[in-house]
């Protein structure tokens, strides 16, 4: 019992820490990639790529809203036989900044999630990002680590314990796809598009259309 509890407290403490304009900023640069049609990368390894992998769901698929474009998001940790097959070729290194490279442009988003901030094959590909004219954000813990200070916003968990920073980088991509679904109002939905782009379809029947009520697990 008294682990548990430590566990918790310690959890609740580092939350509380945790800064809101970041978190605010990361959700704007995601709102103006959506309406201006960019798209939208994420990486990161082991239980980081989990991370990732979830991210790109719910942001693909729990923040359609019609008459809004739908979110154009890759997850580069999700394709297996690419990832292995750039492992085994060119270096684990690269599997992340070899697959970012044959779609990134300007002004696309590049997310790193990287506990520590060191793994090299999130850094390399941050750093193609950057040369590429992408916007960067970073995912961290315990000190940033490298990544903190190459990307243009980091999300930094201020915690030593590898399952709290963990625990809040899932937390955080949760909070940022439910304030991205209900941050539009209704006027906003219903006016027209000022930008050339695909808008979410209208199926025959609102059951296709995510609501807070009907959402992936």
């Amino acid at each position: 019992m008294k682990f548990i509890h430590c566990y918790l407290e310690d959890l609740k403490q580092t939350l509380t820490r945790l800064p809101e304009e970041p978190i605010d900023l990361v959700v704007q640069t995601l709102h103006e990639a959506r309406l201006n049609n960019k798209q939208i990368f994420i990486m990161g390894n082991g239980g980081s790529a989990s991370t990732a992998s979830h991210f790109v769901c719910d942001l693909g698929k729990n923040t359609r809203i019609k008459g809004m474009p739908n979110f154009r998001v890759m997850g580069l940790t999700d394709n297996m036989a690419m990832f292995s097959a750039l492992a085994n070729d060119e270096g684990y290194e690269n599997v992340f900044s070899q697959q970012l490279a044959s779609f990134v442009c300007p002004g696309d988003v590049v997310i790193g999630i990287s506990a520590s901030g060191n793994s090299s094959n999130v850094l390399i590909a941050i750093r193609l990002a950057k040369q590429m004219g992408a916007t960067t954000v970073g995912f961290t813990g315990f000190d940033g680590g490298q990544l903190s200070s190459l990307v243009d916003y980091q999300l930094h968990v201020a915690s030593n314990s590898i399952e709290h920073v963990e625990d809040i980088h899932l937390m955080l991509e949760h909070l940022i796809c439910k304030t991205l679904r209900e941050m539009i109002s209704e006027a906003d939905r219903y006016q027209p598009l000022t930008i050339n782009q695909p808008v979410a379809a209208e199926f025959p029947s609102d059951d296709f259309i995510v609501t807070s009520a009907k959402l992936s697990d």
